[in-house]
């Protein structure tokens, strides 16, 4: 499999005083749902011969406000926004002359994912975990647009979450 690196961004401290050694959960978690993707499923991209990089950004509701309402026409926050490559047409053919292929970038929202932890009555840790999965498994082509889709994508969710000792999200729904 490809190295795959992970920058991560704290633009708000209160995720690494919310989740001890965030960044390095961050990295669990994305060893968890990477490591799955190879063992169970055929993607391309995860036998590139070239590191593969993931941006992940630990920002708040207006930030993501913002970038929602500028991409996605939605002028509100949301828990995650992920900004995949692969969505674009060409996407293997443009990275073709770089050193590293550029999977695409995650943005997190703090107060709407503490406010859904708390409503969900789970940890704010646990939360992350999914969501981070969730936005890591967007980067990798899958989407929940269709119901099938949706469907597929919550089973690799709730496989790479149990593999971190982390509750099925979807119970009780």
């Amino acid at each position: 499999m490809s190295e795959i690196i992970l920058e991560t961004a704290l633009e708000d401290a209160r995720w690494a005083e919310a989740i001890a050694d965030v960044e390095q959960v961050a990295e669990k978690v994305k060893n968890a749902a990477f490591g799955y993707l190879q063992t169970h499923e055929n993607l391309d991209f995860l036998q590139a011969d070239k590191p593969l990089k993931i941006g992940v950004c630990l920002s708040d509701d207006a930030t993501v406000q913002r970038l929602n309402k500028e991409y996605r026409n939605m002028d509100k926050p949301t828990n995650v926004l992920s900004f995949a490559n692969l969505d674009f047409a060409g996407f293997s053919e443009q990275n073709e002359p770089f050193a590293e292929i550029e999977l695409g970038d995650i943005i997190l929202a703090y107060e709407t994912m503490e406010r859904e932890a708390k409503e969900q009555q789970v940890t704010l840790y646990a939360h992350f975990c999914h969501l981070l999965t969730h936005g890591f498994l967007h980067l990798s082509g899958y989407d929940h647009m269709e119901p099938e889709d949706a469907e597929y994508m919550e089973n690799l969710e709730k496989e790479i979450l149990k593999s971190l000792q982390i509750e099925n999200p979807y119970e009780g729904e």
